[in-house]
């Protein structure tokens, strides 16, 4: 087996970005992406970017990875994200416009949560606070458990295009309803209306399975704010730190730089100069959540003749 070292992964820094569309044509990302070299498209959108990065196919199973890192006792049980969430009705449905960043305390959440705890019970399941903002419900190891769209997949859209289809999700949806009487009967949520809050008026399921037997990537480090990320790194015993101008501007080959999730904007106006900077030292592979990738390479900079492109 060839050295780890050897893996392409470890010899560039590896910065992770939105959707290439986003970025407008004067943005000052693009001047690296000029004098860049195109390679293979990678991995699309936030869920199959993680799995690609930690060689895990099929669907994440983040319940188990995220309680894991909460509250590490995970075990061989099969768990389930649900996240506090709002649901906004309009005229052809309703949408899920947040999730899993509520603004709630400990003691909101345990509120909240309490309601719901005898009916996840009913049906055999428990319903657990792991942190404020993020729960998870414990189910045997045997449940047959849709595939539950990320939150990424559904923020924004009609919240009947992502319910569990036909006789087998009959259940999910008659449970994912009463949960939506609940809450809404909640005198909490009036409460968070009258201070301009949003309503925790629905839990979003998703990332079902068991925690995976091994974790593996080429990564030597991870720098990033997401919580997934987090968990994948901590199965794969790599090193984890929050994104900070300090950890960015000292990051070395090896590492993936986690910016998909930020306004290009704030990543122009933030963070261009750090990636500028490690341009001049490090190769950088520049991996939008798009699927298109580049890499640069410091001598990349020498080609001034390169001033159209992508």
């Amino acid at each position: 087996m060839s050295d780890r070292m050897d893996d392409p992964a470890r010899q560039v820094i590896d910065i992770w970005l939105p959707d290439l569309a986003r970025f407008a044509p004067d943005h000052p990302l693009r001047a690296l992406l000029r004098k860049a070299d195109p390679l293979d498209v990678g991995a699309r959108g936030y869920m199959d970017g993680l799995a690609s990065r930690f060689g895990l196919g099929g669907s994440l199973p983040a319940g188990s990875l995220t309680r894991e890192l909460i509250v590490g006792d995970a075990g061989t049980d099969s768990w389930l994200c649900a996240d506090p969430a709002w649901v906004q009705p309009d005229l052809n449905g309703a949408r899920l416009l947040a999730c899993g960043q509520m603004q709630l305390s400990e003691d909101d959440a345990k509120a909240l949560a309490g309601s719901l705890m005898p009916l996840f019970e009913e049906v055999g399941m428990t319903l657990r606070v792991s942190s404020p903002d993020h729960w998870h419900v414990q189910l045997a190891v045997d449940a047959q458990i849709p595939d539950f769209a990320a939150p990424e997949q559904a923020l924004g859209e009609d919240l009947y295009y992502h319910l569990p289809q036909g006789e087998k999700g009959r259940s999910w949806r008659i449970l994912l309803n009463e949960v939506q009487v609940i809450l809404h009967q909640h005198p909490l949520n009036e409460e968070r209306r009258r201070l301009g809050l949003p309503p925790v008026n629905h839990l979003w399921l998703w990332g079902g399975g068991v925690l995976p037997a091994s974790v593996h990537t080429a990564l030597a480090h991870v720098v990033g704010d997401d919580l997934l990320l987090a968990a994948l790194a901590k199965q794969a015993r790599v090193s984890c730190a929050p994104r900070t101008k300090e950890a960015v501007s000292t990051a070395m080959p090896g590492t993936l730089i986690d910016l998909q999730d930020l306004p290009v904007d704030d990543i122009a106006a933030q963070w261009t100069d750090d990636l500028l900077a490690l341009a001049q030292k490090h190769a950088l592979q520049l991996s939008f959540a798009s699927g298109e990738r580049w890499v640069h390479r410091p001598w990349h900079r020498l080609r001034f003749w390169r001033r159209s492109g992508p």
